[in-house]
């Protein structure tokens, strides 16, 4: 089987849903760039990705660097490579009361979450809509759908991504380009160790997290099929229902209940 010869540049790629998400692309026969912090780790996940008979470019760039994100364009471009899917996955949390979190830390995670997606959406989108061909897949969250004590700010970052995809695709309706938003849960991924998070009640049952290859494929199918959005997992499904019809205020008790950490009564 021979590649498509579309590209899709995915960020995160080297663990977690974006790595599974990267496999599916592969797997379809597209050819990859794929952008992380840990350069080892791009070019051990890039030779799995080539036993798919597909090209693999590595970019090894810190989104907590705004220059290094504003960078990555111009080096696709070097490359002669043109963008026709692009998947902005990397993102991470802070678990912590808002009050006693480092501001450095948060300021990260809002550079990470928000300012690296706004980056790469608006530099690459301007090709696709010059070919008025192109699919943009953001990773929000359920957390994008409720507040979050305990991650007030990872659930903003998330809420402005779920806004800002659905803005954008009001936008571009009238063009052949699609914006597609994934809303996974608890998800077994690396996440909760880099968010500090695993003292959290939320995160104590294995059983109850999700598989990140069958949430990959929930936003794969979506982006495929030209969707607005889609959440993962029925338990979320009706979560998020719930909540669309819950008082904001009891939302918060709800959540704040469900993410405090095990020895907070």
């Amino acid at each position: 089987m021979s590649s498509t010869g579309k590209y899709a540049l995915i960020t995160g790629a080297t663990s977690g849903i974006g790595y599974e998400l990267a496999l599916l692309f592969a797997k379809d026969q597209y050819n990859l760039v794929i952008v992380s912090r840990d350069g080892q780790q791009l070019e051990v996940k890039a030779q799995e990705f080539r036993q798919h008979g597909v090209e693999v470019v590595t970019i090894a760039k810190d989104f907590f660097n705004r220059e290094e994100t504003l960078s990555v364009y111009d080096e696709v471009k070097s490359k002669g490579i043109t963008i026709d899917v692009l998947v902005n996955d990397a993102g991470q949390g802070v678990y912590g009361l808002f009050k006693d979190n480092e501001l450095d830390r948060e300021l990260d995670i809002i550079e990470l979450n928000i300012s690296a997606v706004v980056i790469l959406t608006k530099l690459f989108l301007k090709d696709m809509v010059a070919a008025n061909s192109g699919k943009i897949l953001n990773l929000a969250s359920i957390a994008s759908k409720v507040p979050g004590p305990w991650q007030a700010v990872y659930h903003g970052t998330k809420a402005f991504v779920l806004s800002f995809s659905e803005a954008l695709r009001e936008e571009l309706k009238e063009t052949e380009i699609t914006i597609t938003a994934l809303l996974p849960g608890v998800t077994d991924t690396d996440f909760f160790n880099k968010a500090d998070m695993n003292t959290s009640k939320a995160v104590q049952d294995e059983d109850a997290k999700a598989d990140p290859a069958g949430v990959a494929r929930d936003g794969y199918d979506a982006l495929m099929a030209g969707k607005d959005k889609v959440i993962s997992g029925l338990k979320n499904r009706v979560q998020i229902g719930m909540s669309n019809i819950t008082p904001d205020s009891m939302v918060a008790h709800h959540m704040n209940e469900m993410q405090k950490p095990v020895d907070v009564k």
